[in-house]
């Protein structure tokens, strides 16, 4: 579970025209133009011509650049930033583009809302690979497994690497794959 601002991105026709933070589940704000600052973020997506593919996922800060944006203020005299969950949810949300550019922000999908005129995959496991296939960036720390020991193996697995993941966790998701 990234600990960073879950973001739905909103592509018509393959290409992105909207942005929002998940807000109270109902309505978010709009983050657009901040969006489009995020190179990750493909703002065409590669052989897709849906009418509507909505794509979740979360906006984050790896900690090698959050480390270097708080070196960068420390040299300015300026003042630190706490984590990079928040310094990056305080970029998408700044009113100023230029601004939130100058932020060094990723980002993971990992699933979808609303889609009209594509076929989705029939497992989570094929939508995260037809998802890396027209250009968006997903995590490869996954796995497909069976039963309660598979679970408690990756679960483990996540748990020793944790401290050498180049971004924040707070957490294991599970999803059933079919």
């Amino acid at each position: 579970k990234f600990d960073g601002l879950a973001i739905n991105l909103r592509y018509e026709h393959g290409v992105l025209v909207q942005a929002a933070t998940r807000g109270d589940g109902e309505s978010g704000e709009d983050v657009t133009q901040n969006i489009r600052t995020i190179g990750q973020i493909p703002l065409r997506l590669l052989n897709v011509d849906a009418a509507v593919l909505e794509v979740r996922g979360e906006v984050y800060m790896r900690r090698d650049d959050f480390e270097a944006l708080n070196a960068r203020q420390r040299e300015k005299g300026e003042k630190t930033y706490i984590n990079p969950r928040n310094t990056a949810a305080g970029a998408v949300r700044q009113l100023d583009p230029a601004m939130a550019a100058k932020r060094p922000l990723s980002f993971f999908a990992y699933g979808l809302g609303d889609v009209q005129g594509w076929d989705v995959p029939p497992t989570h496991s094929g939508l995260l690979d037809a998802l890396q296939a027209m250009g968006l960036p997903v995590c490869a720390d996954r796995a497909v497994v069976q039963g309660a020991d598979g679970l408690i193996a990756f679960h483990q697995a996540m748990g020793a690497k944790r401290d050498a993941l180049p971004f924040d966790i707070d957490g294991v998701v599970y999803k059933v794959n079919s």
